[in-house]
Protein backbone atom coordinates (compact mmCIF):
# COMPACT_ATOMS: atom_id res chain seq x y z
CA UNK A 1 0.00 0.00 0.00
CA UNK A 2 1.74 3.17 -1.16
CA UNK A 3 2.40 5.98 1.28
CA UNK A 4 2.20 3.88 4.41
CA UNK A 5 4.80 2.85 6.94
CA UNK A 6 4.16 -0.62 8.27
CA UNK A 7 5.79 -1.85 11.46
CA UNK A 8 4.94 -5.26 12.81
CA UNK A 9 6.13 -7.75 15.36
CA UNK A 10 5.82 -8.80 18.97
CA UNK A 11 4.87 -6.13 21.48
CA UNK A 12 5.93 -5.78 25.08
CA UNK A 13 6.83 -9.01 26.87
CA UNK A 14 4.55 -11.24 24.83
CA UNK A 15 4.88 -14.94 25.66
CA UNK A 16 6.28 -17.30 23.04
CA UNK A 17 4.25 -20.18 21.65
CA UNK A 18 0.51 -20.33 20.99
CA UNK A 19 -1.80 -18.29 23.23
CA UNK A 20 -3.44 -20.07 26.14
CA UNK A 21 -6.91 -18.74 25.35
CA UNK A 22 -8.95 -16.56 22.99
CA UNK A 23 -7.49 -13.39 21.53
CA UNK A 24 -9.02 -10.02 20.70
CA UNK A 25 -8.04 -8.10 17.59
CA UNK A 26 -7.74 -4.37 18.23
CA UNK A 27 -7.64 -1.24 16.10
CA UNK A 28 -6.60 2.22 17.31
CA UNK A 29 -7.52 4.85 14.73
CA UNK A 30 -6.22 8.39 14.99
CA UNK A 31 -5.27 11.35 12.88
CA UNK A 32 -1.65 10.29 12.36
CA UNK A 33 -1.66 6.50 12.60
CA UNK A 34 -3.88 3.46 12.40
CA UNK A 35 -2.53 0.79 14.73
CA UNK A 36 -3.57 -2.83 14.99
CA UNK A 37 -2.77 -5.55 17.48
CA UNK A 38 -3.69 -8.84 19.05
CA UNK A 39 -4.44 -8.83 22.76
CA UNK A 40 -5.01 -11.82 25.02
CA UNK A 41 -7.84 -12.16 27.53
CA UNK A 42 -5.58 -10.87 30.32
CA UNK A 43 -4.79 -7.64 28.47
CA UNK A 44 -1.30 -8.47 27.20
CA UNK A 45 -0.52 -6.94 23.82
CA UNK A 46 1.00 -9.77 21.79
CA UNK A 47 1.50 -8.16 18.39
CA UNK A 48 1.43 -4.57 17.16
CA UNK A 49 1.64 -2.97 13.71
CA UNK A 50 0.63 0.35 12.24
CA UNK A 51 0.32 2.42 9.08
CA UNK A 52 0.19 6.15 8.54
CA UNK A 53 -3.31 7.56 8.43
CA UNK A 54 -4.16 9.08 5.02
CA UNK A 55 -5.72 12.00 6.88
CA UNK A 56 -6.57 13.95 3.73
CA UNK A 57 -7.98 10.91 1.94
CA UNK A 58 -11.61 10.23 1.19
CA UNK A 59 -13.71 7.61 2.93
CA UNK A 60 -12.41 4.87 0.65
CA UNK A 61 -8.72 5.71 1.20
CA UNK A 62 -9.21 5.74 4.96
CA UNK A 63 -11.02 2.42 4.96
CA UNK A 64 -8.38 0.93 2.68
CA UNK A 65 -5.78 1.77 5.33
CA UNK A 66 -7.90 0.04 7.99
CA UNK A 67 -8.29 -3.00 5.75
CA UNK A 68 -4.52 -3.04 5.16
CA UNK A 69 -3.92 -3.31 8.91
CA UNK A 70 -6.53 -6.06 9.22
CA UNK A 71 -4.98 -7.90 6.26
CA UNK A 72 -1.62 -7.98 8.01
CA UNK A 73 -3.05 -8.99 11.36
CA UNK A 74 -4.98 -11.81 9.72
CA UNK A 75 -1.75 -13.22 8.27
CA UNK A 76 -0.38 -13.83 11.77
CA UNK A 77 -0.61 -17.49 12.87
CA UNK A 78 -2.24 -16.34 16.11
CA UNK A 79 -5.21 -14.89 14.19
CA UNK A 80 -6.90 -18.29 14.32
CA UNK A 81 -7.45 -17.66 18.04
CA UNK A 82 -9.16 -14.26 17.54
CA UNK A 83 -12.75 -14.23 18.77
CA UNK A 84 -13.67 -10.50 18.65
CA UNK A 85 -12.56 -7.16 17.18
CA UNK A 86 -12.45 -3.97 19.23
CA UNK A 87 -12.05 -0.54 17.62
CA UNK A 88 -11.10 2.69 19.36
CA UNK A 89 -11.44 5.68 17.04
CA UNK A 90 -10.96 9.41 17.16
CA UNK A 91 -14.37 10.97 17.44
CA UNK A 92 -17.03 11.97 17.87
CA UNK A 93 -18.35 8.44 17.65
CA UNK A 94 -21.85 7.06 17.84
CA UNK A 95 -21.71 3.55 19.22
CA UNK A 96 -25.45 3.09 18.84
CA UNK A 97 -25.23 3.74 15.09
CA UNK A 98 -21.72 2.31 14.70
CA UNK A 99 -20.49 5.51 13.05
CA UNK A 100 -17.53 7.85 13.45
CA UNK A 101 -16.98 11.49 12.48
CA UNK A 102 -13.40 12.27 13.54
CA UNK A 103 -12.71 16.00 13.63
CA UNK A 104 -9.24 15.46 12.14
CA UNK A 105 -10.37 13.04 9.39
CA UNK A 106 -12.75 15.02 7.15
CA UNK A 107 -13.23 12.05 4.81
CA UNK A 108 -15.26 10.31 7.50
CA UNK A 109 -18.49 12.02 8.46
CA UNK A 110 -21.09 9.65 9.87
CA UNK A 111 -18.97 6.85 8.45
CA UNK A 112 -20.30 3.36 9.29
CA UNK A 113 -16.95 2.07 10.56
CA UNK A 114 -18.33 -0.83 12.57
CA UNK A 115 -20.24 -2.36 9.68
CA UNK A 116 -17.44 -1.64 7.19
CA UNK A 117 -14.86 -3.36 9.42
CA UNK A 118 -17.23 -6.29 9.89
CA UNK A 119 -17.19 -6.83 6.11
CA UNK A 120 -13.48 -7.65 6.09
CA UNK A 121 -13.11 -11.33 5.11
CA UNK A 122 -11.19 -12.20 8.28
CA UNK A 123 -13.71 -10.40 10.52
CA UNK A 124 -17.08 -11.47 9.10
CA UNK A 125 -17.80 -14.11 11.75
CA UNK A 126 -16.58 -12.00 14.69
CA UNK A 127 -18.40 -9.56 16.97
CA UNK A 128 -17.16 -6.02 16.36
CA UNK A 129 -17.28 -3.41 19.16
CA UNK A 130 -16.68 0.31 18.54
CA UNK A 131 -15.76 3.06 20.99
CA UNK A 132 -14.09 6.45 21.16
CA UNK A 133 -10.34 6.64 21.64
CA UNK A 134 -10.52 8.37 25.04
CA UNK A 135 -13.07 5.85 26.30
CA UNK A 136 -10.78 3.08 25.03
CA UNK A 137 -7.87 4.60 26.97
CA UNK A 138 -10.10 4.71 30.05
CA UNK A 139 -11.02 1.05 29.60
CA UNK A 140 -7.33 0.17 29.25
CA UNK A 141 -6.22 2.06 32.34
CA UNK A 142 -9.03 0.51 34.39
CA UNK A 143 -8.25 -2.99 33.14
CA UNK A 144 -4.47 -2.96 33.27
CA UNK A 145 -3.26 0.49 34.32
CA UNK A 146 -3.37 3.30 36.85
CA UNK A 147 -7.16 3.27 37.30
CA UNK A 148 -7.26 -0.42 38.22
CA UNK A 149 -7.44 0.12 42.02
CA UNK A 150 -10.41 2.50 41.76
CA UNK A 151 -14.13 1.93 41.31
CA UNK A 152 -14.77 5.56 40.36
CA UNK A 153 -12.25 7.32 38.15
CA UNK A 154 -11.90 9.92 35.45
CA UNK A 155 -9.26 9.19 32.80
CA UNK A 156 -8.00 12.01 30.59
CA UNK A 157 -5.93 12.07 27.43
CA UNK A 158 -4.30 15.51 27.30
CA UNK A 159 -2.63 15.84 23.93
CA UNK A 160 -3.50 17.78 20.76
CA UNK A 161 -6.99 17.88 22.27
CA UNK A 162 -8.43 16.76 25.60
CA UNK A 163 -10.43 13.54 25.69
CA UNK A 164 -11.77 11.72 28.72
CA UNK A 165 -13.81 8.80 29.94
CA UNK A 166 -15.45 7.66 33.16
CA UNK A 167 -15.40 4.54 35.31
CA UNK A 168 -18.34 4.56 37.72
CA UNK A 169 -19.11 1.83 40.27
CA UNK A 170 -16.34 -0.29 38.77
CA UNK A 171 -17.70 -0.21 35.23
CA UNK A 172 -16.90 1.81 32.13
CA UNK A 173 -19.59 4.47 31.64
CA UNK A 174 -19.68 5.37 27.96
CA UNK A 175 -23.22 6.72 27.62
CA UNK A 176 -25.75 6.00 24.84
CA UNK A 177 -23.55 7.33 22.02
CA UNK A 178 -20.18 6.53 23.61
CA UNK A 179 -19.22 10.12 24.45
CA UNK A 180 -19.95 10.32 28.19
CA UNK A 181 -17.24 12.05 30.20
CA UNK A 182 -16.08 14.26 27.32
CA UNK A 183 -14.43 16.73 29.67
CA UNK A 184 -12.56 18.57 26.92
CA UNK A 185 -15.74 20.35 25.90
CA UNK A 186 -16.97 21.43 29.30
CA UNK A 187 -16.74 25.21 29.55
CA UNK A 188 -14.39 26.33 32.33
CA UNK A 189 -14.17 29.99 31.28
CA UNK A 190 -17.46 31.76 30.64
CA UNK A 191 -15.85 34.49 28.52
CA UNK A 192 -13.08 32.32 27.12
CA UNK A 193 -11.77 31.52 23.69
CA UNK A 194 -14.27 30.42 21.02
CA UNK A 195 -14.01 26.67 20.47
CA UNK A 196 -14.36 24.85 17.14
CA UNK A 197 -17.17 22.84 18.76
CA UNK A 198 -19.27 26.04 18.76
CA UNK A 199 -19.05 26.84 22.45
CA UNK A 200 -16.48 28.99 24.21
CA UNK A 201 -14.10 28.64 27.13
CA UNK A 202 -13.80 24.86 26.68
CA UNK A 203 -11.24 23.02 28.75
CA UNK A 204 -9.57 21.79 25.55
CA UNK A 205 -8.95 25.40 24.50
CA UNK A 206 -6.90 26.01 27.66
CA UNK A 207 -5.30 22.71 28.59
CA UNK A 208 -4.46 20.84 25.37
CA UNK A 209 -0.95 20.82 23.98
CA UNK A 210 -2.10 23.10 21.18
CA UNK A 211 -3.56 25.53 23.72
CA UNK A 212 -0.45 25.50 25.91
CA UNK A 213 1.73 26.42 22.93
CA UNK A 214 -0.67 29.19 21.97
CA UNK A 215 -0.88 30.55 25.53
CA UNK A 216 2.90 30.61 25.81
CA UNK A 217 3.18 32.55 22.55
CA UNK A 218 0.51 35.01 23.67
CA UNK A 219 2.41 35.59 26.91
CA UNK A 220 5.54 36.42 24.95
CA UNK A 221 7.47 33.16 25.21
CA UNK A 222 9.69 32.49 22.22
CA UNK A 223 11.25 29.19 21.13
CA UNK A 224 14.97 28.56 21.06
CA UNK A 225 17.23 28.45 17.99
CA UNK A 226 15.64 25.21 16.79
CA UNK A 227 12.31 27.00 16.41
CA UNK A 228 10.39 24.33 18.33
CA UNK A 229 7.25 26.05 19.65
CA UNK A 230 5.32 22.94 20.70
CA UNK A 231 3.96 22.23 24.16
CA UNK A 232 6.88 19.85 24.66
CA UNK A 233 9.35 22.69 24.07
CA UNK A 234 7.34 24.90 26.43
CA UNK A 235 7.56 22.13 29.05
CA UNK A 236 11.33 21.96 28.64
CA UNK A 237 11.57 25.71 29.11
CA UNK A 238 9.26 25.55 32.13
CA UNK A 239 11.43 22.82 33.64
CA UNK A 240 14.38 25.17 33.29
CA UNK A 241 12.47 27.88 35.16
CA UNK A 242 11.26 30.10 32.32
CA UNK A 243 8.48 32.19 33.93
CA UNK A 244 6.40 32.56 30.77
CA UNK A 245 6.49 28.83 30.06
CA UNK A 246 5.63 28.11 33.68
CA UNK A 247 2.68 30.51 33.42
CA UNK A 248 1.36 28.69 30.34
CA UNK A 249 1.43 25.35 32.12
CA UNK A 250 -0.06 26.90 35.26
CA UNK A 251 -3.07 28.11 33.27
CA UNK A 252 -3.52 24.67 31.71
CA UNK A 253 -3.25 22.99 35.11
CA UNK A 254 -5.79 25.39 36.59
CA UNK A 255 -8.25 24.62 33.79
CA UNK A 256 -7.75 20.88 34.30
CA UNK A 257 -8.23 21.25 38.04
CA UNK A 258 -11.48 23.14 37.48
CA UNK A 259 -12.87 20.41 35.23
CA UNK A 260 -11.71 17.55 37.43
CA UNK A 261 -13.15 19.15 40.57
CA UNK A 262 -16.49 19.78 38.86
CA UNK A 263 -16.64 16.17 37.68
CA UNK A 264 -15.76 14.93 41.17
CA UNK A 265 -18.57 17.00 42.65
CA UNK A 266 -20.99 15.60 40.08
CA UNK A 267 -20.22 11.88 40.23
CA UNK A 268 -17.90 11.40 43.27
CA UNK A 269 -14.50 10.33 41.99
CA UNK A 270 -11.67 8.57 43.75
CA UNK A 271 -9.01 9.33 41.15
CA UNK A 272 -8.16 11.23 38.01
CA UNK A 273 -5.72 9.45 35.69
CA UNK A 274 -3.92 11.69 33.22
CA UNK A 275 -2.17 10.46 30.07
CA UNK A 276 -1.30 11.82 26.66
CA UNK A 277 1.65 13.83 25.44
CA UNK A 278 1.11 16.78 27.77
CA UNK A 279 1.31 14.50 30.81
CA UNK A 280 4.93 13.77 29.83
CA UNK A 281 5.74 17.22 31.21
CA UNK A 282 5.71 15.56 34.64
CA UNK A 283 6.03 17.93 37.61
CA UNK A 284 5.67 20.95 35.32
CA UNK A 285 2.03 19.89 34.92
CA UNK A 286 1.31 17.78 37.99
CA UNK A 287 2.67 20.18 40.63
CA UNK A 288 0.41 23.14 39.72
CA UNK A 289 -2.44 20.73 39.02
CA UNK A 290 -2.28 19.40 42.58
CA UNK A 291 -2.07 22.92 43.97
CA UNK A 292 -5.05 24.20 41.99
CA UNK A 293 -7.11 21.08 42.63
CA UNK A 294 -6.76 21.66 46.36
CA UNK A 295 -8.39 25.07 45.90
CA UNK A 296 -11.26 23.79 43.72
CA UNK A 297 -12.02 20.34 45.16
CA UNK A 298 -12.97 21.63 48.61
CA UNK A 299 -16.07 19.62 49.48
CA UNK A 300 -15.59 16.80 51.96
CA UNK A 301 -16.29 14.11 49.35
CA UNK A 302 -13.92 15.60 46.75
CA UNK A 303 -10.89 16.48 48.88
CA UNK A 304 -9.43 12.96 48.87
CA UNK A 305 -9.22 12.77 45.07
CA UNK A 306 -5.96 11.26 43.82
CA UNK A 307 -4.30 12.50 40.62
CA UNK A 308 -2.02 9.93 39.01
CA UNK A 309 -0.24 9.58 35.65
CA UNK A 310 -1.43 6.96 33.20
CA UNK A 311 0.71 3.82 32.94
CA UNK A 312 0.09 2.20 29.58
CA UNK A 313 1.51 4.85 27.26
CA UNK A 314 1.27 4.08 23.56
CA UNK A 315 -0.21 0.64 24.26
CA UNK A 316 -3.34 2.14 25.83
CA UNK A 317 -5.23 2.57 22.55
CA UNK A 318 -4.93 -1.07 21.50
CA UNK A 319 -5.35 -2.54 24.98
CA UNK A 320 -8.37 -0.28 25.43
CA UNK A 321 -9.93 -1.28 22.12
CA UNK A 322 -9.55 -4.89 23.23
CA UNK A 323 -11.08 -4.04 26.60
CA UNK A 324 -14.15 -2.66 24.82
CA UNK A 325 -14.59 -5.96 22.97
CA UNK A 326 -13.74 -8.22 25.92
CA UNK A 327 -17.40 -8.68 27.00
CA UNK A 328 -18.07 -10.07 23.51
CA UNK A 329 -15.74 -13.04 24.03
CA UNK A 330 -17.65 -16.32 24.26
CA UNK A 331 -16.62 -16.86 27.89
CA UNK A 332 -18.03 -13.45 28.85
CA UNK A 333 -21.40 -13.77 27.15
Amino acid sequence: MAGTALAAGPAGSAPSGPPAGPLIAALDIGGTKIAGGLVDADGTLLHRLQVLTPADGDRHALMAAVDHVLDNLARLPAWQHVRALGIGSAGPVDIAAGTVSPVNLPGWRGFPLRSEAAEHPAVRDLPVVLGGDAVAMTAAEHWRGAARPYRNALCLVVSTGVGAGLVLDGRLHSGPTGNAGHLGHISVDLDGRPCPCGSRGCLEGLASGTAIARTAAELGWRPGPDGDATAGAVATAAGAGDPLALAAYDLAARALATGIAATAALVELEAAVIGGGVAKAGPVLFEPLGRHLASYATLSFTRGLSVVPARLGTDAGLVGAAALARPALPAHR
